[in-house]
C-alpha cells in the first residue's frame, strides 16, 4: 500500500516535470530511471520519439568497471559518462535533464555529474 503511494506520487511529479522538460533535435532530453539495483539513462528526441543514445548499469563495459568500487553511486557516474560519450559521438553536446520524478540526489545526481564531467552541457 505504501509502495503504491510512493509510486503514484513519483508518477505525479514526473508528469509535472514533463510539462516543462521537452527534448528537441537541438537539445534532446536526458532521461534517468532508477530501480533498486540498476540505473538507466537515455537521450530522447521527443519530436520524433527516437532514442539517440542510451546506457545502463547492465551494459558490459559498465558492469566490468564495477570491480573498482564506488558502489551504486560510482556505477551511476559511469553510466552518465557512457551516455555522454555516446552523445558526443553523435555530435550532441547540449541536453535537458529529466530526473523522471526522482529526487535530484544520490544516484540521479551522480549520473548528471558523470555526464557533465564527460562533456555534456545542461
Amino acid at each position: 500500500m505504501i509502495n503504491d503511494l510512493k509510486q503514484s506520487k513519483r508518477e505525479r511529479r514526473r508528469a509535472h516535470i514533463r510539462l516543462r522538460v521537452v527534448g528537441s533535435p537541438e537539445r534532446p532530453r536526458l532521461s534517468v530511471y532508477r530501480s533498486l539495483n540498476h540505473i538507466y539513462a537515455q537521450v530522447v528526441d521527443d519530436t520524433t520519439g527516437t532514442t539517440l543514445a542510451a546506457a545502463s548499469s547492465l551494459s558490459k563495459e559498465i558492469k566490468g568497471g564495477a570491480k573498482d568500487g564506488g558502489g551504486k553511486k560510482g556505477t551511476a557516474a559511469r553510466v552518465g559518462e557512457a551516455v555522454a560519450k555516446r552523445c558526443l559521438e553523435r555530435k550532441i553536446d547540449k541536453v535537458v535533464f529529466d530526473r523522471n520524478g526522482f529526487d535530484y540526489h544520490g544516484r540521479v545526481a551522480a549520473v548528471a555529474e558523470g555526464a557533465r564531467k564527460a562533456g555534456l552541457q545542461f
